[in-house]
């Protein structure tokens, strides 16, 4: 968990989250605001409506820290801190003219951060230890994808699996293995397997796809005897049409590739995985090294919050409902 403070947004990106992507009704109070020479410094608290895990809150610092001046300020709870539901989780109090026509952004910034981090902080937890990937940028848009990686490592992925998902959460780099259309390619899995280990990087892990052409064991085998002490580990990545990954084809695989020496070649387990199928292959103690994941995180619902204002002119005020006054939580750390 950590305060993330960065260079803000680009003008152009600024004014893109006070326009074109702002509820049109904001706008119109800015312009009616203005007209009526009306604005005052207000307190306005940001909550959500469920528990779960904070996400989204340092771009929203990012943004506030390019709309707000001198004497405004902003406070908020740990980035990848739980949270309980109606827990302010940030406070902004300036002028209401600066920064009112950002809610929408704010909220958006919350709401879907917040749902991705919560869901992978469960598929994590139910992993109990071994390493969970984030390869859900493809169900996603992919102006999208990146920031839903950024919040599934904040959640407590180990890696993902685009670039710039990795450079925003602080990665050396991106996590994959190869596609089913690379090897279709080639024809055959063990020659895609040595072209890979050609013609990439030695710090890129040689973890191969055994379930292209033929039987998982029997291509884990072909696979590790081509690569020898350089194969780092075999992905299962098999259909639905054909059973999909199992507890008895992951016990099959590790105890063929032991009985031949290949000790050393880990089980990295991907294809439809959720929390629930990853407990049954937990409980199975499952000889898995790692898994990867995708639409249980980058489908997973955004967690709904709220912004309202509680002060205004220094005197609690707000809407019928709620309780007048900025709400106290200790957990706060002023970050502008």
């Amino acid at each position: 968990m950590k305060q993330v403070t960065a260079a803000s947004p680009a003008a152009e990106l600024i004014a893109y989250y006070g326009g074109p992507a702002s509820d049109v009704y904001f706008q119109r109070a800015r312009t009616t605001l203005a007209g009526a020479h009306v604005d005052a410094v207000v307190a306005m608290d940001f909550f959500a409506s469920r528990p779960g895990v904070l996400c989204g809150v340092a771009e929203a610092v990012r943004l506030l820290g390019g709309v707000l001046q001198e004497g405004d300020q902003a406070w908020t709870i740990a980035e990848g801190a739980a949270m309980s539901a109606k827990e302010t989780v940030l406070r902004i109090r300036g002028p209401y003219s600066r920064f009112g026509v950002y809610e929408t952004a704010l909220l958006g910034m919350l709401s879907s951060c917040s749902g991705w981090a919560t869901a992978a902080r469960e598929i994590v937890e139910a992993a109990g230890g071994k390493r969970v990937i984030s390869f859900g940028a493809r169900h996603v848009h992919p102006l999208i994808g990146p920031t839903m990686e950024y919040a599934a490592v904040v959640g407590g992925c180990a890696g993902c699996a685009t670039p710039l998902g990795a450079q925003l959460a602080g990665l050396q780099g991106a996590s994959g293995t190869m596609p089913h259309a690379m090897i279709l390619l080639f024809g055959d899995t063990v020659k895609a397997a040595l072209a890979f280990d050609e013609h990439m990087r030695d710090d890129v892990l040689r973890i191969v796809l055994v379930d292209t052409f033929k039987d998982e064991a029997e291509e884990a085998l072909r696979v590790a005897e081509a690569l020898g002490k350089r194969l780092r580990g075999v992905r299962l990545d098999t259909p639905g049409e054909r059973g999909g990954v199992t507890v008895d084809l992951v016990k099959e695989v590790r105890a063929r590739l032991d009985f031949a020496g290949f000790e050393h070649v880990g089980i990295f387990v991907s294809g439809g995985l959720d929390a629930a199928r990853i407990r049954e292959f937990e409980a199975a103690k499952c000889p898995i090294h790692s898994y990867g994941v995708g639409m249980a995180i980058s489908s997973a619902s955004p967690i709904a919050f709220t912004a309202d204002i509680k002060e205004i002119a220094g005197k609690p005020m707000t809407k019928r409902g709620r309780i007048p006054g900025a709400a106290p939580n200790s957990r706060l750390i002023r970050v502008i």
